[in-house]
């Protein structure tokens, strides 16, 4: 017999780590580099401490000379509050009903359910990785007054189904929770679920998201502003290396940018991450000189490989970009891994107020950290194919 309580059984034994494995592994290639850690985490902050440059205590001298004096490690403290990432399923009362008396079209309601939920998740979380934190989506271009439709930016961060507000050029809240029904991707022209006017500079945000996403790579790579609590104006460990304005690639210049990382910080390059057309260039401008190679990625993710470095691209970043990165100053910092909210009670599965649906929310704690900018690398305006 199925019940709500059998659903929440479920819900807790099976669905809770496959979805957890299934968000935190095969969702994106680059969050599935990235290390997880619940350490460093005070309260509702997430507090690195990372050391800066080198040790100032070493020096040369002669056999009865004096000794290096001491110069001790230079530490900066890294703060930044963790994020609240939420999913949530709706399952009516009248499916549970239907499905009473048979435990398969239970079982088919419960995985259409979780598997909309890790396709949408892994949309959201995916396209964070590459923002600011902001949540910013989208941009109106032209003016629209009283109408379902306007022509945007950009629509690379948005799809159908996704419920967004609108804020004014102001960031003031124009209109909340209103869904996009269609996309015409040739126009960028986005379709609303509802009439009302759209001025110039408007933007769209997702549902009650607005500055309260993960430090994605847009803010890590920013040239200038706070992050983490610093200044970079005043920190220059926060500052990655830019390649500006490259035009038509070359593996002289990719190769450029790989030794300077390692050359001036130390660190070691281990993840190119690009867009689709900086990959299609790539492959043309790479391949015909059998510079490289296919390798398969942890999460069952495929790329292919230059000078040993792994080589993905990514729908969510920029064109003409290419991020040259070291995984292993990364790591997303976590309170718990995925989890569900209960209630006092236990349960997981708990009744909309006034309507005949149940939902069910699965929520983590977490932040981005880059621990050393310095060692990253963007490439920007590629000539793509």
């Amino acid at each position: 017999m199925v019940t709500t309580q059998t659903a929440d059984s479920v819900l807790k034994s099976y669905y809770l780590d496959v979805v957890g494995d299934t968000l935190d592994k095969s969702a994106n290639p680059f969050l599935a580099a990235i290390r997880k850690t619940t350490s460093d985490v005070w309260g509702r902050d997430v507090r690195k401490t990372v050391r800066v440059g080198v040790n100032g205590g070493i020096g040369a001298g002669t056999e009865e000379g004096d000794l290096p004096s001491a110069k001790g490690n230079r530490y900066a403290q890294l703060v930044s509050p963790l994020k609240n990432l939420y999913g949530t399923i709706e399952i009516s009362d009248k499916a549970i009903r239907a499905s009473a008396g048979n435990e398969g079209a239970f079982v088919d309601l419960l995985n259409d359910e979780m598997d909309g939920l890790v396709k949408s998740s892994s949309f959201n979380f995916g396209r964070m990785l590459f923002g600011d934190g902001s949540g910013t989506l989208a941009t109106v271009k032209t003016a629209n007054e009283s109408a379902k439709e306007a022509v945007f930016d950009s629509i690379q961060y948005v799809t159908e189904g996704m419920a967004v507000d609108v804020y004014a050029a102001g960031k003031t809240v124009k209109k909340q929770d209103v869904s996009i029904e269609a996309i015409d991707r040739s126009t960028k022209k986005i379709t609303f679920s509802e009439d009302f006017a759209l001025d110039a500079g408007d933007f769209l945000v997702l549902q009650n998201s607005y500055n309260l996403e993960l430090t994605g790579l847009k803010a890590i790579f920013a040239e200038s502003g706070t992050l983490y609590g610093l200044d970079k104006a005043e920190n220059s460990f926060l500052k990655p290396s830019y390649f500006k304005s490259v035009g038509t690639f070359s593996e002289i210049l990719i190769q450029k940018a790989i030794d300077m990382a390692e050359e001036s910080y130390g660190g070691k390059i281990d993840l190119i991450v690009c867009s689709t057309g900086v990959r299609r260039t790539m492959l043309k401008d790479l391949a015909y000189y059998r510079r490289l190679s296919p390798m398969d990625l942890e999460g069952g993710f495929s790329a292919f490989s230059y000078s040993g470095v792994p080589v993905i691209a990514d729908r969510f970043c920029p064109a003409g970009t290419a991020y040259l990165l070291n995984t292993k100053d990364f790591a997303l910092h976590q309170l718990c891994d995925w989890q569900w909210l209960e209630g006092e009670d236990g349960k997981i599965l708990k009744q909309v107020p006034g309507k005949p649906v149940y939902t069910a929310t699965l929520v983590k704690y977490a932040e981005l950290m880059c621990y050393r900018p310095c060692g990253q690398v963007v490439m920007t305006g590629i000539t793509e194919q």
